[in-house]
């Protein structure tokens, strides 16, 4: 099923009113949402409205959430997000990090008791678009092995870079610190596709291609997949006093509770390390040469990241994206969930 982006937007905004957010809060997680798929993200994208209404439905997200914002330094602050929807506090602060930056050079936001805030490169683009360079990094439940491990211990953690050239060309890195993030074994299940056999292990820890068989997903590059997972976790857990690694709480478990997740927000403003018009050109200068190399076999060109994103946005601006029949069966119903999520381990089983 091909759908317009403004009417995915609107399936899904109305969809989380019906479950209980606000109108505020409805337009931001739906955003969000809608950037991932129209990028292509589906693992980000409208396969997660269900789960989502289910935890509203149920009380685990804060429908009317009380925020707080407390600058702590002339760079820091800390964001309380009274667990309510991740999105809306990941944009918020990412505004308020910016505009720390626009008079500091550099800020760092954490976010402390929010709920699952998706696809971290739109906070990251926000800051980009206003000429900042940016990264942003949140923690998750376990379901990565640590390198030489058997059983999971951190979570997929991801983090995200961003940073303006002098065209209309913004670099965007997305990345998990797991080979694929859970989202992409959810997409794969929902399409009843297979997975490659370096993605994740079954209960015996052998590699499995089998999306439900997963027992827990892999870090990259082994020992520095494991490093980096760690240092994520630090970062926006421990760093501000919320529940690490093992400790991180379930996205399935309790639907009735909140998650009291950490994320973190860093925005430096060039403009106070360089002359921010050079380094933009110079971002110019690298995304050209880095083209201009020659593609290896089999391999067509050299894309900057953010720029496949980008194409297959265009591509469905002209011909609609792409999503799963069953999912937009879903988002037209009336229904707002069918009590599937609550309750299951953390892969939804």
């Amino acid at each position: 099923m091909r759908v317009s982006k403004e009417e995915l937007f609107n399936l899904m905004k109305q969809k989380f009113i019906k479950a209980g957010l606000n109108e505020g809060a409805a337009h931001d997680v739906s955003d969000v949402l809608t950037f991932a798929d129209h990028r292509g993200i589906h693992s980000h994208g409208a396969v997660r409205v269900e789960y989502y209404s289910e935890r509203i439905a149920k009380g685990g997200i804060t429908a009317n959430p009380n925020y707080t914002f407390e600058q702590t330094g002339p760079c820091s602050a800390v964001f309380g997000g009274d667990n309510g929807p991740g999105h809306q506090v990941a944009k918020q602060a990412m505004e308020k990090a910016i505009d720390m930056a626009k008079q500091s050079g550099v800020a760092v936001v954490g976010m402390k008791n929010i709920s699952h805030s998706g696809a971290l490169g739109y906070f990251v683009e926000m800051a980009a678009e206003q000429d900042m360079v940016a990264i942003s990094m949140c923690q998750s439940d376990p379901m990565a092995v640590p390198f030489g491990g058997t059983e999971p211990y951190f979570g997929t953690n991801p983090i995200a870079f961003s940073a303006p050239s002098a065209d209309d060309r913004i670099i965007t890195f997305d990345m998990a610190t797991t080979v694929q993030a859970w989202g992409k074994i959810l997409d794969a299940r929902s399409k009843n596709e297979s997975i490659p056999d370096t993605w994740a292990v079954d209960e015996t820890g052998a590699p499995t291609t089998n999306a439900r068989d997963v027992h827990a997903l892999l870090p990259i590059s082994g020992a520095k997949g494991y490093g980096l997972m760690m240092m994520v976790d630090i970062l926006s857990g421990s760093l501000l006093g919320v529940p690490h690694g093992m400790h991180v709480s379930s996205m399935y478990q309790d639907l009735t509770k909140g998650r009291d997740l950490g994320q973190l927000h860093i925005v430096i403003n060039p403009a106070y390390f360089t002359n921010l018009d050079a380094f933009k050109r110079q971002i110019s200068t690298m995304l050209d040469e880095l083209k201009g190399q020659p593609a290896a076999e089999g391999y067509g060109e050299i894309y900057y990241p953010g720029e496949r994103g980008k194409l297959r946005s265009a591509k469905y601006d002209k011909e609609g994206i792409e999503i799963v029949d069953d999912i937009y069966n879903y988002l037209v119903s009336d229904d707002v969930h069918f009590d599937r999520y609550h309750g299951k381990n953390r892969f939804a089983e």
